[in-house]
């Protein structure tokens, strides 16, 4: 089923792509007939955009809360458990910084813009520091949830779902919780099969109006992402697993070759625990009692292949739409994507929810989403890797800190 949503995707991405640029070229010859045309794809766009946007708070908050309440061996476990979140936290922030600082050198989406009239809006002087972590607690959490104030609203979530962890005797209240989790996220499924559909819309209008200067741009986004991925493995994973833990290089990625060639495969953190799990305990002789814990919990809150994604995704498309982006919008970000990996479930679909949520929260076009769609399936396969190398990394060094 997955595979052939994948393959429709594809499909919708490329006839988008020709028959825009084919829109592009005959515009000058039969202008009433194309402008007919791009009203139609404006108008399939934006349904698809609207019931994404319909979607994206109950999503992240539904998602956040269970998968925080779903963290009750936390208390039990104690310092393993304040090590392991500590280490996936901070892995993450260098994932997105790192992201967000490459995306800026490389600048993609900056050779093509697709308006202009917009930048001069953003004449405001940028916030303090204090008032933006001021501004995560929220005033009113029901209006947070009703304006979609993201930050708010992912701050909210870790309140109550850590409250709701604690009420080990209330188990239907918990059941209900993680029921309605499984409607959203089944209310996902149903607009990922009319995706397609909307990344068609949206990608013909968008080539109709820039042509093929936006597929360049768009290979520049791709090999950027994967330029941060293999950076983030070979400088933050790699150099933690030799010279904190104590194990060789080839012999770690040996050991866990099976999980990430799975995780490439099914694009799946959680479907890969079991083979990560047997990986590090047999191959890398981490105790079951350790990996037990970090190797699930990873799955839930590692996400820094996500976090490289939506940073450089981000760049590219306040670049291709020429919305400059302030300090504090990057002090957004970097926040926004951390705390939502917490948490985030692993199903289709919801990395670009994740994504839709962060370009909100910096004021940026949901729009830009189809754009980057079209090449995420390969990406979502490499980063997937990328997350359960991180979860077999923290696992080894939990279990050195706890040995010695």
């Amino acid at each position: 089923m997955k595979d052939k949503l994948t393959k429709r995707i594809f499909a919708g991405f490329f006839w988008g792509i020709i028959l825009g640029i084919l829109a592009k070229l005959l515009s000058n010859l039969f202008p009433s007939s194309i402008s007919i045309l791009l009203n139609l794809f404006s108008f399939g766009g934006n349904l698809f955009l609207k019931i994404l946007k319909m979607l994206v708070v109950p999503i992240v908050f539904f998602s956040l809360l269970t998968g925080v309440a779903n963290l009750k061996n936390i208390n039990s476990l104690g310092r393993i458990g304040t090590k392991t979140i500590s280490l996936y936290i901070f892995t993450t922030l260098i994932a997105i910084t790192v992201s967000l600082s490459i995306g800026k050198i490389l600048e993609p989406g900056s050779s093509v813009s697709i308006t202009q009239q917009k930048i001069d809006l953003s004449v405001n002087p940028p916030p303090s520091l204090s008032s933006v972590f001021l501004n995560i607690i929220p005033d009113n959490p029901f209006k947070s949830l009703v304006e979609g104030n993201m930050l708010q609203v992912i701050f909210f979530s870790i309140l109550l779902g850590g409250c709701l962890s604690t009420l080990n005797q209330n188990k239907l209240l918990v059941d209900i919780v993680f029921k309605l989790n499984e409607l959203v996220l089944k209310m996902l499924n149903v607009l990922m099969t009319i995706a397609p559909f909307g990344i068609f819309c949206l990608i013909a209008q968008t080539f109709a109006s820039q042509g093929l200067e936006a597929i360049l741009e768009l290979l520049k986004y791709f090999f950027g992402v994967v330029l941060v991925l293999f950076i983030h493995l070979t400088l933050v994973y790699l150099p933690l697993v030799r010279y904190v833990s104590g194990t060789n290089i080839i012999f770690f990625l040996s050991s866990i070759k099976q999980a990430l060639l799975f995780a490439f495969s099914t694009s799946s953190s959680s479907a890969t625990i079991p083979i990560t799990l047997n990986n590090v305990e047999n191959n890398l002789k981490v105790k079951k009692k350790i990996s037990s814990f970090t190797v699930p919990l990873g799955a839930t809150i590692n996400m820094d292949g996500t976090a490289i994604m939506q940073g450089m995704a981000t760049i590219f498309i306040s670049n291709f739409y020429g919305i400059e982006l302030l300090f504090s919008d990057f002090l957004t970000i970097i926040i926004t994507a951390t705390l939502a990996s917490i948490g985030t479930a692993g199903v289709p679909g919801v990395g670009m929810i994740m994504l839709g949520m962060v370009l909100s929260q910096v004021g940026l076009p949901l729009e830009g989403i189809a754009i980057v769609m079209g090449v995420d399936r390969l990406l979502d396969m490499l980063r997937t890797s990328l997350n359960v190398a991180g979860d077999a990394t923290v696992t080894i060094l939990i279990n050195k800190s706890e040995v010695k």
